[in-house]
């Protein structure tokens, strides 16, 4: 036994038994020899999984099924909103859902295809989360077609609701509690048995930091992403026992096609408020969810994460 003297000698002791320790367990072959490799490589794979993603006919919604298709997950789109569709009830949806359509917007068929293109099992179905009964009917639907539902993306939402607390129209706030915080409580409580059944769920909800921060006459789309992150918490604490975790995206300023049709002078203060001074892109939203969906994740539950580029800093 080496005799440690001085508290430096102790110090470099401990150090080469740490060492040692390290050598003996690569070479009995008790861990991976990346163990001591300084380079890891980390990948996400979701083969095997099936993803069913809300909103998924542009923006981030489209992002993330995309993502979760590369990584190797079948993927459903459920959405408002499809190609196919007549188009005729885009005006009750919302001037967003208006534009969307006129303007062309709307791939939620287009991207089941290139999905589909990469080898992986899609679907586009048109889905009203705010109707449970369709919320059901698509969720056994996927079931039934793809076998399982192990990943959900709660991304649909209103956002084009503005106007400060005298403005606030008490039938918009309704619309926007059903669609941004109902509609995620239906699709989760939906999918939750079978997740249950296997022993296997990812859950994650598209949070905003209008939610964290408030937002300037964005009452009650604010008050409903904070209710996301509420709902997030209690899903993380109650599937946690059932192998179900639940997180949520928290993000920023991020350049989709909403925020594109929004007022530029508007655009361009929230992006001097925000650290990195630029948007998000998409993508960089999708990434964190294919992460928080995958085993790398295991032991992930409750959190919502900023992807945000800072723009909860102080800033100035």
């Amino acid at each position: 036994m080496t005799s440690c003297g001085s508290t430096g000698h102790f110090r470099r002791c401990r150090r080469n038994d740490r060492e040692r320790v390290d050598r003996e367990r690569v070479d009995r072959g008790r861990v991976d020899r990346s163990y001591a490799d300084p380079r890891l490589s980390l990948a996400i794979d979701l083969s095997g999984r099936v993803a069913l993603v809300t909103g998924g006919s542009r923006g981030l919604g489209r992002a993330d099924a995309l993502t979760l298709a590369r990584a190797g997950a079948d993927v459903v789109i459920a959405d408002i909103q499809v190609e196919s569709d007549s188009g005729e009830e885009a005006e009750r949806y919302g001037p967003l859902a208006k534009a969307a359509r006129a303007q062309g917007l709307v791939y939620a068929e287009t991207t089941a295809k290139e999905i589909s293109a990469l080898g992986r099992r899609a679907a586009a179905i048109r889905c009203d989360v705010t109707d449970r009964g369709q919320v059901d009917e698509t969720v056994a639907g996927v079931v039934e077609k793809f076998g399982s539902v192990d990943i959900l993306v709660n991304n649909a939402g209103t956002l084009d609701h503005i106007g400060q607390l005298p403005d606030q129209r008490l039938e918009l706030w309704e619309r926007d509690l059903r669609v941004n915080l109902t509609g995620a409580f239906n699709c989760a409580q939906a999918v939750w048995p079978h997740m249950k059944e296997r022993g296997w769920g990812r859950i994650v909800n598209m949070a905003s930091v209008a939610g964290t921060l408030g937002g300037f006459g964005q009452a009650s789309y604010s008050t409903t992403k904070a209710g996301l992150l509420g709902l997030t918490r209690t899903l993380a604490l109650e599937g946690a026992r059932h192998g179900i975790t639940c997180n949520a995206i928290v993000p920023g300023i991020i350049g989709t096609e909403a925020f594109n049709l929004g007022n530029p002078e508007l655009n361009e203060r929230m992006v001097r408020r925000t650290a990195m001074r630029r948007t998000g892109e998409p993508q960089e939203i999708a990434n964190a969810i294919a992460f928080l969906c995958s085993d790398l994740a295991s032991y992930i539950t409750g959190v919502g994460l900023n992807v945000s580029g800072g723009i909860e800093l102080f800033t100035f």
